[in-house]
Protein backbone atom coordinates (compact mmCIF):
# COMPACT_ATOMS: atom_id res chain seq x y z
CA UNK A 1 0.00 0.00 0.00
CA UNK A 2 1.44 3.19 -1.02
CA UNK A 3 -0.10 5.66 1.63
CA UNK A 4 2.29 7.30 4.20
CA UNK A 5 2.07 6.51 7.77
CA UNK A 6 0.48 9.04 10.68
CA UNK A 7 -0.54 8.61 14.13
CA UNK A 8 -3.28 6.43 14.20
CA UNK A 9 -7.07 8.10 14.16
CA UNK A 10 -9.71 5.72 15.30
CA UNK A 11 -12.88 7.14 15.92
CA UNK A 12 -15.26 4.14 17.83
CA UNK A 13 -18.30 3.62 18.23
CA UNK A 14 -20.29 1.35 20.41
CA UNK A 15 -23.33 -0.48 19.17
CA UNK A 16 -26.20 -1.35 21.74
CA UNK A 17 -28.81 -2.79 20.00
CA UNK A 18 -32.68 -3.40 22.59
CA UNK A 19 -35.79 -4.23 20.41
CA UNK A 20 -38.42 -2.03 22.00
CA UNK A 21 -41.88 -3.58 22.68
CA UNK A 22 -44.47 -1.54 24.02
CA UNK A 23 -44.55 2.00 25.77
CA UNK A 24 -45.07 1.41 29.33
CA UNK A 25 -43.11 3.53 32.00
CA UNK A 26 -40.69 0.53 33.00
CA UNK A 27 -37.78 -0.70 30.79
CA UNK A 28 -38.93 -2.54 27.77
CA UNK A 29 -38.06 -6.35 27.82
CA UNK A 30 -35.33 -7.32 24.99
CA UNK A 31 -36.95 -9.48 22.18
CA UNK A 32 -35.51 -10.18 18.75
CA UNK A 33 -34.24 -7.99 16.08
CA UNK A 34 -36.96 -6.32 14.23
CA UNK A 35 -37.95 -6.88 10.53
CA UNK A 36 -36.51 -4.79 8.12
CA UNK A 37 -39.11 -2.25 7.72
CA UNK A 38 -40.41 -0.36 4.65
CA UNK A 39 -38.75 3.15 5.70
CA UNK A 40 -35.22 1.83 6.77
CA UNK A 41 -32.45 4.10 5.96
CA UNK A 42 -34.94 6.60 5.21
CA UNK A 43 -34.35 9.70 7.67
CA UNK A 44 -36.52 11.28 9.53
CA UNK A 45 -37.47 14.99 8.66
CA UNK A 46 -34.70 17.20 10.33
CA UNK A 47 -31.83 14.66 11.02
CA UNK A 48 -29.64 14.21 11.52
CA UNK A 49 -29.45 16.57 14.22
CA UNK A 50 -25.91 18.38 14.53
CA UNK A 51 -26.92 21.00 17.16
CA UNK A 52 -24.80 23.42 15.09
CA UNK A 53 -27.69 25.94 14.73
CA UNK A 54 -29.36 27.91 18.08
CA UNK A 55 -27.25 28.91 21.07
CA UNK A 56 -27.90 28.03 25.15
CA UNK A 57 -25.23 29.14 27.01
CA UNK A 58 -26.36 28.36 30.78
CA UNK A 59 -27.31 25.38 32.21
CA UNK A 60 -30.67 26.23 33.58
CA UNK A 61 -33.63 24.24 32.08
CA UNK A 62 -34.38 26.13 28.81
CA UNK A 63 -35.71 25.38 25.40
CA UNK A 64 -33.66 26.05 21.90
CA UNK A 65 -34.60 25.94 18.57
CA UNK A 66 -32.63 23.16 16.47
CA UNK A 67 -32.48 22.33 12.85
CA UNK A 68 -35.08 19.53 13.68
CA UNK A 69 -36.72 21.07 16.02
CA UNK A 70 -37.69 22.86 19.66
CA UNK A 71 -35.37 21.23 22.04
CA UNK A 72 -35.56 21.20 25.78
CA UNK A 73 -31.79 21.34 27.81
CA UNK A 74 -32.41 20.48 31.25
CA UNK A 75 -29.04 21.28 32.92
CA UNK A 76 -27.42 21.03 29.72
CA UNK A 77 -26.35 23.62 27.31
CA UNK A 78 -24.36 23.66 23.87
CA UNK A 79 -20.99 23.45 24.08
CA UNK A 80 -18.65 25.28 22.05
CA UNK A 81 -15.27 25.00 23.67
CA UNK A 82 -12.07 23.05 22.45
CA UNK A 83 -12.80 20.55 25.67
CA UNK A 84 -16.11 20.02 24.00
CA UNK A 85 -16.57 16.76 22.10
CA UNK A 86 -18.58 17.51 18.95
CA UNK A 87 -18.18 17.33 15.36
CA UNK A 88 -19.42 20.38 14.25
CA UNK A 89 -19.03 23.89 15.62
CA UNK A 90 -21.04 22.49 19.23
CA UNK A 91 -22.50 20.06 20.90
CA UNK A 92 -24.83 19.24 23.66
CA UNK A 93 -22.81 19.07 27.29
CA UNK A 94 -24.85 18.36 30.12
CA UNK A 95 -23.85 17.57 33.87
CA UNK A 96 -25.20 15.81 36.87
CA UNK A 97 -28.98 14.12 36.20
CA UNK A 98 -29.52 16.47 33.06
CA UNK A 99 -31.47 15.63 29.84
CA UNK A 100 -31.97 16.89 26.37
CA UNK A 101 -35.64 16.01 25.19
CA UNK A 102 -37.61 16.58 21.51
CA UNK A 103 -40.92 19.10 22.14
CA UNK A 104 -41.88 17.68 19.05
CA UNK A 105 -43.03 14.39 17.39
CA UNK A 106 -41.55 12.45 14.78
CA UNK A 107 -45.17 11.63 12.32
CA UNK A 108 -43.20 9.17 11.15
CA UNK A 109 -41.87 6.73 13.57
CA UNK A 110 -38.49 6.09 14.93
CA UNK A 111 -36.46 2.82 13.59
CA UNK A 112 -32.55 2.74 14.05
CA UNK A 113 -31.26 5.86 16.52
CA UNK A 114 -27.92 6.29 17.25
CA UNK A 115 -26.20 9.15 18.96
CA UNK A 116 -23.03 10.15 19.04
CA UNK A 117 -21.53 10.61 22.69
CA UNK A 118 -18.02 10.92 24.84
CA UNK A 119 -16.86 12.63 27.95
CA UNK A 120 -16.30 16.40 28.28
CA UNK A 121 -12.83 17.03 28.42
CA UNK A 122 -11.04 15.58 30.92
CA UNK A 123 -14.07 14.21 32.97
CA UNK A 124 -14.42 11.07 34.32
CA UNK A 125 -16.81 8.64 32.15
CA UNK A 126 -20.33 9.07 32.48
CA UNK A 127 -23.72 7.04 31.67
CA UNK A 128 -27.14 7.68 30.15
CA UNK A 129 -29.98 6.42 28.60
CA UNK A 130 -32.45 6.54 25.32
CA UNK A 131 -35.97 7.33 26.38
CA UNK A 132 -39.16 7.61 23.85
CA UNK A 133 -42.61 8.27 23.87
CA UNK A 134 -45.31 6.86 21.52
CA UNK A 135 -48.01 9.48 23.59
CA UNK A 136 -46.66 13.28 22.76
CA UNK A 137 -44.31 12.83 25.85
CA UNK A 138 -46.97 11.97 28.54
CA UNK A 139 -44.85 8.66 29.37
CA UNK A 140 -41.71 7.31 28.41
CA UNK A 141 -39.68 4.16 28.79
CA UNK A 142 -36.45 3.28 28.23
CA UNK A 143 -34.85 1.49 25.32
CA UNK A 144 -32.58 -0.54 25.39
CA UNK A 145 -29.40 -0.72 27.90
CA UNK A 146 -27.33 1.99 29.87
CA UNK A 147 -24.35 3.50 27.91
CA UNK A 148 -21.07 4.53 29.25
CA UNK A 149 -19.34 7.21 27.85
CA UNK A 150 -15.42 7.11 27.00
CA UNK A 151 -12.50 9.88 26.04
CA UNK A 152 -13.39 10.33 22.19
CA UNK A 153 -16.78 10.47 20.26
CA UNK A 154 -18.52 7.30 20.02
CA UNK A 155 -21.50 5.79 18.42
CA UNK A 156 -24.56 4.21 20.16
CA UNK A 157 -27.16 2.28 18.60
CA UNK A 158 -30.63 1.34 19.21
CA UNK A 159 -33.65 -0.31 17.80
CA UNK A 160 -36.08 2.06 18.98
CA UNK A 161 -38.67 0.69 16.09
CA UNK A 162 -42.02 2.24 17.14
CA UNK A 163 -44.41 3.70 14.04
CA UNK A 164 -47.13 6.89 14.88
CA UNK A 165 -45.84 9.49 16.85
CA UNK A 166 -42.58 9.59 18.44
CA UNK A 167 -40.09 11.35 20.69
CA UNK A 168 -37.52 11.19 21.94
CA UNK A 169 -34.76 11.88 25.74
CA UNK A 170 -31.33 11.55 26.45
CA UNK A 171 -30.91 11.19 30.30
CA UNK A 172 -27.81 11.20 32.17
CA UNK A 173 -28.50 9.00 34.83
CA UNK A 174 -25.10 8.72 36.97
CA UNK A 175 -26.46 11.99 38.78
CA UNK A 176 -22.42 12.93 39.24
CA UNK A 177 -20.60 16.60 38.33
CA UNK A 178 -18.72 14.75 35.70
CA UNK A 179 -20.27 15.89 32.21
CA UNK A 180 -21.15 14.24 28.99
CA UNK A 181 -21.02 15.38 25.61
CA UNK A 182 -23.72 14.62 22.67
CA UNK A 183 -23.94 14.99 18.95
CA UNK A 184 -24.92 13.62 15.54
CA UNK A 185 -28.31 12.08 16.41
CA UNK A 186 -29.93 10.33 13.70
CA UNK A 187 -33.50 8.76 13.28
CA UNK A 188 -34.86 6.30 10.64
CA UNK A 189 -38.59 6.46 10.10
CA UNK A 190 -40.46 3.68 11.06
CA UNK A 191 -44.32 2.74 10.11
CA UNK A 192 -44.18 -1.11 11.30
CA UNK A 193 -44.48 -2.91 8.13
CA UNK A 194 -41.69 -5.17 6.47
CA UNK A 195 -40.80 -5.22 2.75
CA UNK A 196 -40.65 -8.53 1.21
CA UNK A 197 -37.49 -10.59 1.95
CA UNK A 198 -34.06 -9.84 0.33
CA UNK A 199 -34.26 -12.55 -2.39
CA UNK A 200 -32.20 -16.15 -2.41
CA UNK A 201 -29.83 -14.74 -4.91
CA UNK A 202 -28.88 -11.58 -2.64
CA UNK A 203 -25.82 -12.17 -0.22
CA UNK A 204 -24.55 -9.93 2.33
CA UNK A 205 -21.35 -8.83 3.21
CA UNK A 206 -20.19 -7.15 6.17
CA UNK A 207 -16.79 -5.12 6.14
CA UNK A 208 -15.08 -4.08 9.22
CA UNK A 209 -14.20 -1.05 10.53
CA UNK A 210 -13.70 -2.74 14.17
CA UNK A 211 -9.56 -3.12 13.94
CA UNK A 212 -8.29 0.34 13.30
CA UNK A 213 -8.76 -0.03 9.49
CA UNK A 214 -8.64 3.90 9.51
CA UNK A 215 -5.51 4.38 11.73
CA UNK A 216 -3.16 6.62 10.41
CA UNK A 217 -3.82 7.48 6.83
CA UNK A 218 -5.66 4.29 5.99
CA UNK A 219 -9.13 4.88 4.86
CA UNK A 220 -10.27 1.17 4.53
CA UNK A 221 -14.14 0.91 4.80
CA UNK A 222 -17.29 2.14 2.78
CA UNK A 223 -18.15 5.38 4.23
CA UNK A 224 -17.15 7.69 6.48
CA UNK A 225 -19.10 10.35 7.59
CA UNK A 226 -17.71 13.35 10.17
CA UNK A 227 -14.94 10.83 11.01
CA UNK A 228 -17.26 7.64 12.11
CA UNK A 229 -17.64 4.77 9.90
CA UNK A 230 -21.73 3.90 10.11
CA UNK A 231 -23.36 0.37 10.16
CA UNK A 232 -25.28 2.00 7.13
CA UNK A 233 -23.25 3.87 4.76
CA UNK A 234 -24.93 6.75 3.51
CA UNK A 235 -26.97 7.93 1.17
CA UNK A 236 -28.91 4.89 1.39
CA UNK A 237 -27.74 2.02 -0.50
CA UNK A 238 -31.46 1.97 -1.84
CA UNK A 239 -30.65 4.88 -4.01
CA UNK A 240 -27.63 3.25 -6.11
CA UNK A 241 -28.19 3.11 -9.93
CA UNK A 242 -26.34 0.94 -12.78
CA UNK A 243 -25.00 4.41 -13.34
CA UNK A 244 -24.21 6.01 -9.82
CA UNK A 245 -20.35 6.64 -9.21
CA UNK A 246 -18.35 4.98 -6.34
CA UNK A 247 -18.24 8.60 -4.96
CA UNK A 248 -21.61 8.24 -3.85
CA UNK A 249 -19.52 6.77 -0.26
CA UNK A 250 -16.64 8.37 1.01
CA UNK A 251 -14.60 5.65 1.84
CA UNK A 252 -11.44 4.25 -0.17
CA UNK A 253 -13.66 0.87 -0.36
CA UNK A 254 -16.61 2.21 -1.59
CA UNK A 255 -15.96 1.12 -5.52
CA UNK A 256 -16.44 -2.29 -4.15
CA UNK A 257 -19.56 -1.87 -1.97
CA UNK A 258 -21.19 -0.20 -4.60
CA UNK A 259 -20.08 -2.70 -7.28
CA UNK A 260 -22.10 -5.36 -4.98
CA UNK A 261 -25.23 -3.28 -4.57
CA UNK A 262 -24.91 -2.48 -8.18
CA UNK A 263 -25.11 -6.64 -8.36
CA UNK A 264 -28.12 -7.32 -6.28
CA UNK A 265 -26.42 -7.52 -2.68
CA UNK A 266 -26.42 -5.93 0.61
CA UNK A 267 -23.59 -4.20 1.99
CA UNK A 268 -22.98 -3.33 5.83
CA UNK A 269 -20.08 -1.84 8.36
CA UNK A 270 -18.99 -3.17 11.62
CA UNK A 271 -18.37 -0.12 13.20
CA UNK A 272 -15.52 0.45 15.47
CA UNK A 273 -16.03 -0.14 18.79
CA UNK A 274 -17.74 -2.85 17.59
CA UNK A 275 -16.99 -6.68 19.05
CA UNK A 276 -17.02 -9.76 16.21
CA UNK A 277 -19.07 -12.29 17.31
CA UNK A 278 -20.50 -16.21 16.04
CA UNK A 279 -23.24 -17.18 17.42
CA UNK A 280 -25.01 -14.46 19.80
CA UNK A 281 -28.46 -14.03 18.83
CA UNK A 282 -28.05 -10.84 21.18
CA UNK A 283 -25.91 -9.12 18.24
CA UNK A 284 -27.53 -7.92 15.84
CA UNK A 285 -24.44 -8.15 13.45
CA UNK A 286 -23.61 -11.42 14.36
CA UNK A 287 -21.61 -12.89 11.88
CA UNK A 288 -23.91 -15.61 11.78
CA UNK A 289 -26.14 -12.85 9.76
CA UNK A 290 -23.93 -12.20 6.62
CA UNK A 291 -22.42 -14.47 4.27
CA UNK A 292 -19.17 -12.62 3.71
CA UNK A 293 -16.85 -10.98 6.00
CA UNK A 294 -14.40 -8.42 4.45
CA UNK A 295 -11.36 -7.16 6.58
CA UNK A 296 -9.00 -5.13 4.70
CA UNK A 297 -5.65 -4.40 6.50
CA UNK A 298 -6.24 -4.82 10.49
CA UNK A 299 -4.08 -2.85 12.59
CA UNK A 300 -5.24 -3.93 15.98
CA UNK A 301 -5.32 -7.87 17.12
CA UNK A 302 -8.35 -9.74 17.25
CA UNK A 303 -8.86 -10.80 21.31
CA UNK A 304 -9.65 -14.30 21.45
CA UNK A 305 -12.96 -14.61 21.47
CA UNK A 306 -12.80 -12.48 17.61
CA UNK A 307 -10.40 -15.20 16.32
CA UNK A 308 -12.56 -17.92 17.29
CA UNK A 309 -15.54 -16.59 16.16
CA UNK A 310 -13.98 -15.43 12.33
CA UNK A 311 -12.98 -19.29 12.17
CA UNK A 312 -16.06 -21.25 13.26
CA UNK A 313 -17.59 -18.77 11.15
CA UNK A 314 -15.38 -19.78 7.89
CA UNK A 315 -15.84 -23.66 9.45
CA UNK A 316 -19.98 -23.55 9.50
CA UNK A 317 -20.02 -22.40 5.63
CA UNK A 318 -18.75 -18.16 6.15
CA UNK A 319 -16.84 -16.54 3.10
CA UNK A 320 -13.41 -14.44 4.76
CA UNK A 321 -12.42 -11.84 2.11
CA UNK A 322 -8.48 -11.11 3.94
CA UNK A 323 -6.25 -8.36 2.80
CA UNK A 324 -3.19 -7.81 4.47
CA UNK A 325 -0.60 -4.72 3.55
CA UNK A 326 3.28 -5.13 3.51
CA UNK A 327 6.14 -5.81 6.41
CA UNK A 328 6.27 -3.16 9.28
CA UNK A 329 2.92 -1.71 7.59
CA UNK A 330 1.71 -0.73 11.77
CA UNK A 331 -0.27 2.71 10.77
CA UNK A 332 -1.02 3.00 14.86
CA UNK A 333 1.99 2.44 16.00
CA UNK A 334 1.20 -0.87 18.71
CA UNK A 335 3.52 -3.29 17.59
CA UNK A 336 1.07 -4.91 15.02
CA UNK A 337 1.07 -4.75 11.24
CA UNK A 338 -1.83 -6.39 9.07
CA UNK A 339 0.86 -9.39 8.32
CA UNK A 340 1.47 -10.28 12.18
CA UNK A 341 -2.40 -9.79 13.07
CA UNK A 342 -3.48 -12.30 10.42
CA UNK A 343 -0.89 -14.70 10.68
CA UNK A 344 -1.61 -14.71 15.17
CA UNK A 345 -5.52 -15.36 14.17
CA UNK A 346 -4.09 -18.52 11.78
CA UNK A 347 -1.52 -19.82 14.16
CA UNK A 348 -3.34 -18.42 18.17
CA UNK A 349 -7.18 -19.41 17.90
CA UNK A 350 -8.53 -21.81 19.99
CA UNK A 351 -10.01 -23.63 17.22
CA UNK A 352 -7.46 -25.13 14.40
CA UNK A 353 -4.29 -24.34 14.08
CA UNK A 354 -2.76 -23.67 10.68
CA UNK A 355 -7.01 -23.12 9.48
CA UNK A 356 -7.02 -22.24 5.79
CA UNK A 357 -3.81 -23.68 5.34
CA UNK A 358 -1.20 -20.77 4.69
CA UNK A 359 0.96 -17.75 5.99
CA UNK A 360 1.73 -14.56 5.25
CA UNK A 361 5.81 -13.98 4.85
CA UNK A 362 7.11 -10.98 5.65
CA UNK A 363 7.82 -9.50 3.20
CA UNK A 364 7.70 -5.92 0.94
CA UNK A 365 7.39 -5.82 -3.16
CA UNK A 366 5.92 -3.55 -5.43
CA UNK A 367 5.63 -5.07 -9.22
CA UNK A 368 2.98 -5.58 -11.70
CA UNK A 369 2.59 -9.34 -12.17
CA UNK A 370 1.09 -11.67 -14.94
CA UNK A 371 1.64 -14.94 -13.57
CA UNK A 372 -1.31 -16.49 -12.83
CA UNK A 373 -2.76 -19.55 -12.64
CA UNK A 374 -3.67 -21.37 -15.96
CA UNK A 375 -7.11 -22.93 -15.16
CA UNK A 376 -10.04 -21.66 -17.02
CA UNK A 377 -12.41 -23.05 -14.59
CA UNK A 378 -11.31 -20.84 -11.76
CA UNK A 379 -14.51 -18.61 -11.25
CA UNK A 380 -11.79 -16.51 -9.09
CA UNK A 381 -9.25 -15.78 -11.99
CA UNK A 382 -12.27 -16.47 -14.70
CA UNK A 383 -15.96 -15.45 -13.48
CA UNK A 384 -18.82 -13.62 -14.14
CA UNK A 385 -17.26 -10.14 -13.29
CA UNK A 386 -14.51 -11.54 -16.64
CA UNK A 387 -10.89 -12.51 -16.59
CA UNK A 388 -8.35 -11.57 -14.35
CA UNK A 389 -4.85 -10.99 -15.99
CA UNK A 390 -2.55 -9.08 -13.58
CA UNK A 391 -2.10 -8.06 -10.27
CA UNK A 392 0.01 -5.38 -9.13
CA UNK A 393 1.20 -4.55 -5.42
CA UNK A 394 2.30 -1.19 -4.74
CA UNK A 395 4.25 -2.41 -1.58
CA UNK A 396 2.56 -5.24 -0.56
CA UNK A 397 3.36 -8.82 1.35
CA UNK A 398 3.84 -12.68 -0.09
CA UNK A 399 2.16 -15.62 0.86
CA UNK A 400 3.69 -19.16 1.96
CA UNK A 401 1.59 -21.79 1.17
CA UNK A 402 2.18 -25.05 3.75
CA UNK A 403 3.07 -28.56 1.75
CA UNK A 404 -0.23 -30.34 0.86
CA UNK A 405 -2.41 -27.73 2.01
CA UNK A 406 -6.10 -27.53 0.79
CA UNK A 407 -4.78 -23.87 -0.15
CA UNK A 408 -5.22 -23.00 -4.12
CA UNK A 409 -2.50 -20.30 -5.20
CA UNK A 410 -3.86 -17.62 -7.37
CA UNK A 411 -1.05 -15.53 -8.57
CA UNK A 412 2.53 -14.88 -7.82
CA UNK A 413 5.17 -13.03 -8.47
CA UNK A 414 6.12 -12.07 -12.24
CA UNK A 415 9.29 -13.91 -11.69
CA UNK A 416 8.47 -16.88 -9.89
CA UNK A 417 7.85 -20.58 -10.28
CA UNK A 418 4.27 -21.39 -9.32
CA UNK A 419 5.27 -23.30 -5.88
CA UNK A 420 4.68 -22.65 -2.38
CA UNK A 421 6.03 -19.05 -1.59
CA UNK A 422 6.29 -15.66 -3.40
CA UNK A 423 2.46 -16.00 -3.57
CA UNK A 424 0.55 -12.57 -4.22
CA UNK A 425 -3.26 -14.00 -3.89
CA UNK A 426 -4.67 -16.93 -2.80
CA UNK A 427 -7.81 -18.92 -1.98
CA UNK A 428 -8.41 -21.67 0.11
CA UNK A 429 -11.17 -23.49 2.00
CA UNK A 430 -11.93 -24.72 5.89
CA UNK A 431 -15.04 -26.80 7.15
CA UNK A 432 -17.56 -25.68 4.83
CA UNK A 433 -16.51 -22.00 4.24
CA UNK A 434 -14.49 -20.15 1.83
CA UNK A 435 -11.49 -17.86 2.08
CA UNK A 436 -9.34 -15.48 -0.20
CA UNK A 437 -6.17 -13.69 0.73
CA UNK A 438 -4.65 -10.56 -0.97
CA UNK A 439 -1.79 -9.36 0.56
CA UNK A 440 -1.51 -5.72 -0.89
CA UNK A 441 -4.28 -2.98 0.14
CA UNK A 442 -3.77 -0.91 -3.18
CA UNK A 443 -5.60 -3.04 -5.53
CA UNK A 444 -8.88 -2.28 -3.55
CA UNK A 445 -8.23 1.31 -3.18
CA UNK A 446 -10.22 3.21 -5.00
CA UNK A 447 -8.64 6.62 -5.29
CA UNK A 448 -11.49 8.70 -3.13
CA UNK A 449 -11.53 8.47 0.74
CA UNK A 450 -12.03 10.74 3.91
CA UNK A 451 -10.36 14.57 3.70
CA UNK A 452 -7.30 14.82 4.20
CA UNK A 453 -6.27 11.01 3.27
CA UNK A 454 -3.88 10.27 0.59
CA UNK A 455 -4.95 7.38 -1.57
CA UNK A 456 -4.88 6.13 -5.07
CA UNK A 457 -7.02 4.78 -7.91
CA UNK A 458 -5.33 0.98 -7.24
CA UNK A 459 -8.95 -0.39 -8.24
CA UNK A 460 -9.32 1.55 -11.87
CA UNK A 461 -5.26 1.29 -12.18
CA UNK A 462 -4.89 -2.16 -13.66
CA UNK A 463 -8.20 -3.18 -15.05
CA UNK A 464 -7.83 -6.90 -13.59
CA UNK A 465 -8.07 -5.50 -9.50
CA UNK A 466 -11.88 -5.13 -9.51
CA UNK A 467 -12.56 -8.48 -11.49
CA UNK A 468 -10.44 -10.36 -8.95
CA UNK A 469 -12.52 -8.49 -5.86
CA UNK A 470 -15.42 -8.85 -7.70
CA UNK A 471 -15.62 -12.59 -8.58
CA UNK A 472 -13.50 -14.11 -5.41
CA UNK A 473 -16.26 -11.95 -3.28
CA UNK A 474 -19.00 -13.99 -5.31
CA UNK A 475 -17.04 -17.31 -4.77
CA UNK A 476 -16.74 -16.44 -1.21
CA UNK A 477 -20.50 -16.10 -1.34
CA UNK A 478 -20.78 -19.54 -3.21
CA UNK A 479 -22.70 -17.51 -6.59
CA UNK A 480 -19.66 -19.09 -8.17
Amino acid sequence: MRIPFSAGRLAASLLGAMLFASCSKSELTPGTPAAVVTKTNVSAPGFPEGFDTGTKTAYATGSVTLGSGSWTLSDALLGTTTADAKIGAQSVRVRNSGSLGMNFDLSDGAGVVTVDHARYGTDANGTWELWASNNSGGSYAKVGSPVTTGSTLQTASFNVNLAGTVRLQVRKVDGTTSRINFDNITVESYDGGTTPPPTSSAKKFLFDASHAEMAGNADWVLDVNAGLTPRYPTPAASGITSSTPETYWTGAVSAWGVALVKLGHEVETLPSGTGITYGDPSNPQDLANYDVFVVDEPNTLFDATEKAAIVNFVKNGGGLFMISDHNVSDRNNDGYDSPAIWNDLMANNSVQANPFGYSIALTNISETSSNVLASSTNTILHGSQGDVTQLKFSNGATINKTSGSQAQALIWRNTSTQGLSNIMCASSTYGTGRVVVVTDSSPADDGTGSPGNTVYPGWTEVASHAKLHLNASLWLAKQQ
